[in-house]
């Protein structure tokens, strides 16, 4: 395993220093949905999905799947499908993951909540493509293109995010 530690603004591993954003709501260790937190843990990292229309296939370490116009993540903690992928149209709460913005060009998915799944306790949290001007996240951890790509190249399998 590749672990890479979010230390403020920061994330190092494999001998790299990478400009990271992270969560609005800073680091928790008591992640709810919607509190825009990244959460505090060791995150690792699942699967990589991405935009083929727009990037070759990154390499990583874990399976890569491309993107469809119609992947969504659902978000909505009453509904059985909360914190997994599902198809668009979807009626509950969900975030579309073919964003004309870029910053889900890369997405990994990283493995909070998911085995089991709590409703509530956090959704979509993703180590994804930073804005230009790096923007907190809603919880995510991201880097900008060029940056994500080295450190998934480098074998980054695992975040750690002290709390």
């Amino acid at each position: 395993m590749v672990e890479f530690i979010l230390q403020g603004e920061t994330l190092r591993g494999a001998g790299l220093t990478l400009r990271a954003a992270h969560g609005r709501g800073g680091i928790t260790a008591q992640k709810r949905e919607g509190d825009g937190a990244t959460p505090a843990g060791l995150l690792k990292l699942v699967r990589v999905l991405y935009r083929a229309d727009r990037l070759p296939p990154p390499r990583c370490a874990v399976p890569l799947e491309p993107l469809s116009p119609s992947d969504g993540w659902c978000d909505d903690p009453a509904d059985k499908a909360y914190n997994q992928p599902v198809r668009l149209p979807f009626g509950p709460s969900h975030e579309a993951l073919w964003r004309e913005d870029g910053v889900y060009d890369i997405i990994g998915v990283l493995d909070w909540n998911l085995a089991p799944i709590v409703p509530g306790r956090g959704s979509a949290i993703f180590f994804h493509i930073a804005t230009p001007d790096y923007a907190p996240t809603a919880g995510c951890v991201a880097l900008n293109r060029r940056d994500m790509q080295t450190a998934l190249a480098a074998g980054l399998s695992a975040i750690r995010v002290p709390g």
